[in-house]
């Protein structure tokens, strides 16, 4: 089956901005109908996501995070993650990341697949990985980053 009446194709494009992070672009594009209209989108560098998974006499447990985030001046609980450096391998970005952030490494890394998560705006793709067999070390953060690490069980 073929998507051919379904895409959409630029004709024009603008930067808006080239940021130290985001690059934001305004595109024109000329639709299916052969109308055009005008895409705005965000360029990401693409990010991994981490679950880190504590055994515990307890049970099972997730290291969890609580970072302030600026855009929607609000605390956030998440999971570590990290952008992806260039032409970085997403395993070695999701074993920086939970060091950095956590000061634990894995013995054991499952990949569990990627998402898209703003696909309207942003080209933005996070891969997300499990880690198991967490041994604890120091954490790492970056001079601009300030969080508080906790553990959750599965049902909290």
């Amino acid at each position: 089956m073929s998507d051919d009446h379904l895409i959409e194709h630029r004709v024009a494009q603008q930067e808006l901005l080239r940021g130290n992070f985001l690059h934001a672009f305004r595109d024109t594009v000329r639709l299916p109908n052969q109308s055009l209209a005008t895409r705005e989108y965000v360029v990401h560098p693409g990010a991994v996501m981490v679950i880190p998974m504590l055994d515990t006499p307890d049970g099972l447990r997730l290291v969890m995070e609580r970072q302030f985030r600026y855009p929607l001046n609000q605390v956030f609980i998440e999971l570590p993650a990290g952008k992806i450096d260039p032409n970085e391998d997403i395993l070695v970005t999701g074993q920086r990341e939970l060091l950095e952030e956590t000061g634990y490494t894995a013995e054991e890394w499952v990949y569990l697949g990627l998402q898209h998560p703003c696909i309207g705006y942003s080209d933005e793709v996070i891969y997300m990985f499990i880690a198991k067999g967490l041994r604890a070390g120091d954490a790492n953060h970056d001079e601009d980053e300030a969080l508080e690490l906790f553990e959750a069980s599965l049902e909290d």
